[in-house]
């Protein structure tokens, strides 16, 4: 009974497959005070996207080897909820995998190694890799790619029935050898109990004093073991290790993630000049001009669309609604609603159905009920505002003090004459009128007029008696 347990625990929780992602690198090319893996593409950081990908191809169990800038990595994955090693010096790809010894231990099966600056893996390439590891019984299988220049990569070299025969680093090949095209990516599948027996057989013997993952390859082949070699496009196995690169790899999956938006039913007019982040949802028939950033956990629902030049960070855009040359953040905008030009929806903001955010209009942590009208040249801040409103020209909502900030309550179907200002903490009432010019400093009961203005004088001749005449 207990065996069965055992087994039924190892199959629910995949402790037959595991990760580990070697992160514990310097990133001195990068030039930047962020450790390297911590640099974003398409707005979530290289280490995470592979840890993700780990996880949609059903790897649970993962391990992140950290070194250079530990904390702030282990603070940039701690949403994912990972194991983690550490690499105290960096002596190696062979040290850093050694440094996970406690995370292999006492498992079996397949453990998975990737690079935490090689975000652009996908999860069909992981499940491909280890299913042909598994499925070939192989004991160590590498990860490679043909490159028609493969300049300073290491190469593999296959014998005469074509199987893996060795690693050979550049540096170390000969003039035939460095003529192969099939390079070795510095990722891998292992059996976990081969390749920790190979840890402990590897040496530094070699010029730079460091422990070579790619040692454990002749090892296994010394031992008469089978190694695979998986090969893939080039682009997925692509590391990141400079700014230049980073706009690469930034390119390829800005690529990738428009192309899924368009065959799951959105029309993006210029791909190239659209900018969507790997977590933004899009419903179909939703269209897209040119020069929209998209970004964070945004969900744009179906039927919307989104003028050029718009910028919306974890938002939600509900059926119908339009965008145009406009920024919403951290916001959710109803069904049928129109925004901008030129509107800026700030943090905390809920506008209704069928409303109408107009140009240079801007809304801070408030609420805006269905078919209220805010057209043009108005601030709203700290707000509860019904439904069936219409906002005149240049209102604003004072909602601060130089101390404190204040709320304002607008009841439904209120008119809000242009150029008033709304003196917080203050309550309009549902189908008041409030006239042109007022500034309002006190409650405005239901159904009535507030008037908030000096009486006008005109004084003859005045400008004539101050000579101000022209």
């Amino acid at each position: 009974m207990c065996e069965y347990v055992e087994l039924l625990y190892k199959e629910v929780f995949n402790l037959y497959k595991c990760a580990i992602i070697l992160a514990a690198g310097e990133g001195k090319r990068m030039n930047s005070n962020t450790p390297k893996v911590l640099h974003k593409v398409c707005g979530k950081e290289m280490i995470n996207h592979v840890i993700d990908t780990m996880r949609s191809a059903d790897i649970e169990m993962v391990d992140v080897v950290i070194g250079r800038g530990a904390e702030e990595v282990k603070k940039g994955t701690e949403s994912r909820k990972i194991n983690y090693s550490v690499q105290e010096e960096q002596l190696g790809t062979g040290h850093a995998v050694m440094c996970a010894k406690e995370f292999l231990c006492g498992n079996e099966g397949t453990v998975a190694i990737f690079v935490g600056d090689g975000p652009l893996i996908t999860e069909s390439t992981v499940r491909e890799l280890i299913n042909y590891h598994e499925k070939g019984d192989f004991k160590a299988t590498i990860l490679t790619s043909r490159m028609d220049d493969p300049a300073k990569y290491g190469r593999i070299i296959r014998d005469e029935n074509g199987e893996v025969e060795k690693i050979v680093e550049f540096k170390d090949c000969t003039k035939e050898e460095v003529l192969v095209n099939e390079i070795n990516s510095g990722m891998y599948c292992f059996n976990i109990e081969e390749l920790l027996n190979s840890l402990d057989r590897l040496n530094n013997n070699n010029a730079q004093k460091e422990y070579y993952l790619t040692d454990v390859i002749g090892i296994l082949k010394k031992q008469g073991f089978k190694v695979g070699a998986f090969d893939v496009p080039v682009e997925e196995i692509t590391a990141v290790n400079s700014k230049v690169e980073l706009a690469d790899a930034e390119l390829i999956m800005r690529k990738r993630i428009n192309r899924k938006h368009m065959e799951n039913g959105v029309t993006i007019m210029d791909p190239n000049s659209t900018y969507i982040d790997s977590e933004v949802m899009i419903g179909k028939d939703t269209i897209i001009y040119p020069g929209n950033v998209l970004q964070g956990k945004t969900i744009i629902k179906e039927n919307c669309v989104l003028y050029p030049n718009n910028r919306i960070a974890d938002s939600i855009l509900q059926n119908g609604v339009s965008v145009q040359s406009s920024v919403v953040i951290e916001s959710q905008i109803g069904e049928e609603t129109t925004v901008g030009p030129f509107a800026y929806i700030r943090p905390e903001s809920n506008i209704g159905k069928h409303a109408r955010i107009g140009d240079f209009v801007e809304i801070k942590k408030s609420t805006i009920g269905d078919n209220t009208k805010v057209s043009h040249l108005t601030y709203i801040g700290d707000a509860e505002v019904g439904s069936g409103c219409n906002f005149g020209c240049g209102t604003v909502v004072v909602n601060y003090d130089g101390k404190s900030k204040y709320k304002t309550i607008i009841g439904n179907n209120t008119f809000i004459g242009c150029n008033t200002n709304l003196v917080a903490p203050v309550k309009v009432n549902d189908n008041a009128y409030i006239a042109a010019g007022s500034t309002i400093t006190n409650e405005v009961p239901k159904n009535a007029l507030a008037i908030a203005r000096a009486r006008q004088v005109n004084i003859e001749k005045w400008v004539v008696k101050k000579g101000l005449n022209k």
